[in-house]
């Protein structure tokens, strides 16, 4: 039995060997030498100089992942309460965005917060704008939405938002309704049920949302690129400049992106401790 099942996991394993294990041993490899094939550290000094860009990277990935959290637990929260046929409904009205094209959802954005996008029309047709300048004095003509950091946070924050709900409700739908009856006969009120039960034992789908929602948010380069508008560079456009913009250095990209994943390497084992905790201490 053993042996079948190295055999089945054999597939897996050349997989793993070629796509990952590889690919991160030659990125090790350009992150620790220069150009002429010397070893040094010195790509790992250079960076410092765009550590405004980690920066603005962790920032906004934080943000977004907050964001999707008000949001997406509320949302699951409500849908686990529902009925399987309402269920069924706001499912397929969260999947349904992410059957489109990664970029074509962002350049649906990039038309609506433009200058003479649909907002800025909006907002021009109600009268908004005439009023603004009445009170002010001043001229404006539109809202300046895109190329702004929110414009960013707003685009991973709907790219990324269904990673948030799904893992949550998923948790929440599967609780031991037993458990929430027998703290109602306890005497619990509604407030908290939800307290000392459901949030507790929905820790583990909250983890796995917010891991779901920051890595790709502190990586992205797509979102960044089109709606910031190349004035909010994040780790992602960085290191894709360095392989294939002008400012042309390997060596500096692959050390940038073992850094990054590094550190997001810590913050995934952070969470995965702190849900481990939670749920002994929920067991207990």
């Amino acid at each position: 039995m053993n042996r079948k099942l190295s055999l089945l996991a054999l597939p897996y394993a050349v997989w793993l060997f070629l796509l990952v294990v590889i690919p991160i041993l030659i990125m090790a490899v350009y992150a620790f030498t220069t150009s002429e094939s010397v070893a040094t550290l010195e790509n790992f000094t250079d960076m410092g100089i765009y550590a405004s860009v980690f920066v603005r990277s962790f920032r906004l990935a934080a943000v977004a992942t907050l964001i999707c959290l008000l949001i997406g637990y509320p949302a699951a929260y409500f849908m686990a309460g529902e009925g399987p046929g309402f269920q069924r409904v706001a499912l397929a009205l969260i999947m349904l965005p992410m059957w489109m094209n990664f970029l074509l959802r962002t350049y649906s954005w990039m038309s609506i917060l433009e200058n003479n996008g649909l907002l800025n029309q909006l907002f021009q047709k109600i009268g908004l704008f005439s009023l603004l300048n009445s009170v002010t004095g001043q001229e404006i003509q539109a809202f300046q939405m895109l190329r702004t950091p929110g414009a960013v946070t707003l685009g991973m924050v709907y790219n990324y938002l269904p990673f948030m709900i799904l893992p949550i409700y998923s948790v929440i739908l599967k609780l031991d309704r037993n458990l929430l009856e027998a703290a109602r006969d306890l005497g619990a009120d509604s407030v908290q049920v939800f307290l000392r039960v459901i949030l507790p034992l929905s820790l583990p789908g909250v983890l796995s949302g917010v891991t779901m929602v920051f890595v790709p948010s502190v990586s992205t380069f797509a979102i960044s690129r089109l709606l910031g508008g190349g004035t909010q560079m994040m780790l992602g456009d960085l290191i894709e400049q360095q392989f294939l913009g002008g400012a042309y250095n390997p060596h500096l990209g692959a050390a940038i992106s073992m850094v990054m994943m590094i550190i997001v390497v810590l913050c995934m084992a952070l969470m995965n401790h702190f849900g481990e905790g939670e749920e002994q201490a929920v067991m207990l």
